[in-house]
């Protein structure tokens, strides 16, 4: 049976926007956990150079999907000869803020890099995924991370490991949209690891979803019945620990129609590298 290799969603613990450089990107402080949630990869190596996607998402073309654009760095970096057959079963939603795109394309990273037996080491592959995205260092180096930088600079964290309950808004958040946003609050004064821990930090991105994106709103209310509820990176998923899979299922049985959800357990080592 072919392989498959997982790309796991991420959550933002916390989001605090630092400054702004004079390029444009913002300066951050975040921490990153993955959970065993996860799109599911199939690759078949192929002897003419050529990236074929068999699953393309609707609305994007191939050339600009990041899981293409990772094999094509890939190859150029490299100078590999080979291509590759891609076939993806998403799970993780576009617009989400559970780093889907950006997962996807580290687990291409990855798995390319041993099928093609380019050995590139992980420092190396995560450096090319920056090129592709601010997220997708941290799921090429797949462990839970203190993050700084524009979310590049990562730190091993050991963190709890609860169970969550997602909610999917029906709705997709432009990124770029909410940084651009006049009301974002960009002078964060910056946290440490030790005061993170103690239960400081929050999104700063949230309110700015909230005024434009009402259904985020209306998630984050109806999930705080039960737990402390708030939104991943710039949305528009918004979750919650529970203590258990019990309690996580039972929330999810009544939760609003209109909005999609799922549980997940946290994990401090991501699903690609500990489930493959």
């Amino acid at each position: 049976m072919k392989k498959i290799w997982l790309a796991p969603a991420k959550i933002n613990l916390f989001l605090h926007i630092t400054g702004q450089r004079e390029d444009g990107y913002h300066e951050l402080q975040t921490v990153f956990q993955f959970l065993d949630y996860a799109d599911e990869l199939r690759f078949d190596v192929r002897d003419d150079g050529e990236i074929v996607l068999e699953t393309p998402l609707p609305g994007v073309a191939d050339k600009d999907n990041l899981v293409v654009k990772a094999a094509r760095l890939l190859q150029q970096q490299s100078g590999c000869p080979e291509g590759a057959h891609i076939h993806i079963s998403k799970k993780l939603p576009m617009g989400g803020g559970l780093g889907g795109g950006s997962s996807d394309a580290a687990t291409t990273l990855v798995a390319l890099n041993q099928l093609w037996n380019i050995n590139f080491e992980k420092d190396e592959l995560a450096r090319l995924g920056l090129a592709l995205g601010a997220d997708v260092p941290v799921f090429v180096q797949g462990y839970a991370a203190w993050a700084e930088g524009v979310g590049e600079n990562l730190s091993p964290i050991k963190l709890d490991e609860p169970w969550y309950v997602v909610l999917i808004p029906e709705v997709s958040v432009s990124t770029a949209k909410i940084f651009a946003s006049d009301t974002l609050k960009r002078n964060c004064t910056p946290l440490d690891i030790n005061r993170f821990l103690a239960g400081e930090g929050d999104n700063v991105c949230e309110e700015v979803v909230c005024q434009q994106y009402p259904e985020v709103a209306e998630a984050i209310q109806w999930l705080s019945q039960f737990a402390s509820a708030r939104m991943t990176g710039t949305g528009a998923c918004v979750f919650a620990p529970v203590e258990s899979e019990a309690q996580a299922q039972e929330i999810l049985q009544h939760k609003p129609a209109q909005i999609d959800g799922f549980y997940a357990r946290s994990c401090n080592i991501s699903p690609l590298y500990s489930q493959n």
